[in-house]
């Protein structure tokens, strides 16, 4: 069995309209909501084994974020500049290159790219939209990642930070 955490970054500053797309860090409640999210996920899931996360600065951010409340060791934690601007298909290549050895991957990375993947990945569930700071929690009944593929993957669970303010959580297996 494996497991799979799609985590789109939180909330970025959209407060400069000089700062290149890669560089637009979080704002406000992008910080609140990373915060409140990696706290849930450490409570409710546990830490997963590694840590995958799009170079640029939000997804970046919100991944340390996630990281320093789990007290992550570090060197399980990977940047990998092929998770900005990469389509499903790129990403599925990148899971399927992990070692088998590893249980629980999360990624950290970006819209639409995260919710074409999520309805690639499950027969069971469909999105229209991971949220920022939205989590995907997808389990694959296979011994190695080299085995993940289109709809072979099951909801676990989907947690997004407004689903606890209006009460729209949804859980899976």
């Amino acid at each position: 069995m494996k497991e799979l955490f799609l985590i789109r970054h939180a909330k970025s500053d959209w407060g400069s309209q000089f700062l290149k797309d890669i560089d637009r860090p979080l704002n406000e409640r992008g910080y609140t909501d990373a915060y409140f999210m990696s706290h849930w996920f450490l409570k409710t899931k546990g830490v997963p084994n590694k840590i995958l996360s799009s170079t640029a600065t939000r997804a970046l951010n919100t991944a340390l974020i996630f990281a320093r409340t789990f007290d992550f060791e570090m060197n399980k934690f990977e940047l990998n500049k092929e998770l900005y601007e990469s389509s499903p298909s790129k990403i599925i290549s990148i899971i399927q290159q992990q070692s088998k050895a590893i249980n629980s991957l999360a990624f950290f990375c970006h819209n639409p790219t995260i919710t074409e993947l999520c309805n690639m990945l499950m027969d069971d569930f469909f999105l229209d939209n991971v949220p920022t700071c939205g989590i995907v929690g997808i389990k694959f009944s296979v011994n190695d990642w080299q085995d993940v593929s289109a709809k072979k993957g099951e909801l676990g669970f989907y947690q997004f930070p407004k689903g606890f303010k209006n009460n729209e959580t949804r859980s899976g297996i």
